[in-house]
């Protein structure tokens, strides 16, 4: 059987109305033609890490080991003290050091190295983008079976964010909205495991001037156009509106306070 194509994936702020994506792209095939590309995401909204730290906490471990994950949000932010190649479990993340990797290392073990290998280093334009020329060249690099402890200095620590944690106790839950997906829905920090703390009592759920009874299984049972709340793909608490954007219809924002009630 012929040898599987290494995969990279690409998760950016870039958008589609410029070159960015396509240059990316270009820097990766130059090195690795061989390799798979797969988009994850190009409409981070623009400078948002933490929202582009989520779409590659749930993401990333589902592609096969070995997988190369670039990430480009804010890169400006990431040129002081330079991009990363991280390895975490069997999957390695090429990027800034500006908390994009909160989500993902925060929790978890990793090895991280500073891309300062003078020859992956791209230097044919007359200003740097380290996007097109260190983190995709490095991905590409790493993607044509090179170690990735030869990519540069080791480094012990690297620059996390956290989420603010929900607060909990016998009387309910207090958490907010951090993130809004493509289709409006609102996720809060509250993962299930927190709800089970209601120990089969009804709950009440609080956002904005909202107030929503219980938590369903499905979009669909509740009637379209009408708002819920469900446990999404992501294991959180999600706020939705079955065939329509909660965010409009509730009129919530990231940072809302989402809140449990349990009931008596």
């Amino acid at each position: 059987m012929p040898a599987t194509r290494p995969i990279i994936t690409l998760t950016s702020d870039f958008g589609y109305r410029d070159h960015y994506v396509s240059a990316l792209k270009a820097a990766i095939i130059g090195i690795a033609p061989e390799v798979r590309m797969i988009d994850v995401s190009h409409s981070i909204p623009p400078q948002d890490v933490m929202a582009g730290a989520w779409v590659l906490r749930n993401a990333a471990f589902v592609y096969p080991p070995g997988s190369i994950h670039v990430a480009v949000v804010d890169s400006k932010s990431g040129t002081s003290p330079g991009p990363l190649a991280i390895k975490i479990d069997d999957q390695i993340f090429v990027g800034p050091d500006n908390g994009l990797f909160s989500l993902i290392a925060v929790d978890k073990e990793y090895s991280a190295w500073r891309i300062t290998k003078p020859d992956i280093i791209r230097k044919k334009f007359p200003v740097m983008h380290y996007g097109r020329d260190v983190i995709a060249p490095a991905a590409a690099w790493l993607a044509s079976g090179n170690r990735i402890s030869d990519i540069g200095e080791k480094v012990e620590d690297i620059v996390t964010y956290r989420w603010a944690t929900p607060i909990s106790d016998n009387e309910g839950i207090q958490g907010w909205v951090v993130h809004i997906d493509t289709f409006g829905n609102l996720i809060s920090n509250i993962p299930s495991s927190m709800l089970e703390k209601s120990a089969g009592r009804a709950l009440k759920i609080y956002v904005g001037t909202t107030i929503l009874n219980g938590i369903v299984k499905n979009f669909s049972d509740v009637p379209a156009g009408d708002p819920a709340a469900l446990i999404g793909n992501s294991d959180m608490l999600e706020i939705v509106v079955n065939r329509g954007c909660a965010e409009e219809l509730l009129g919530v924002q990231k940072g809302a306070p989402v809140s449990v009630i349990f009931q008596k």
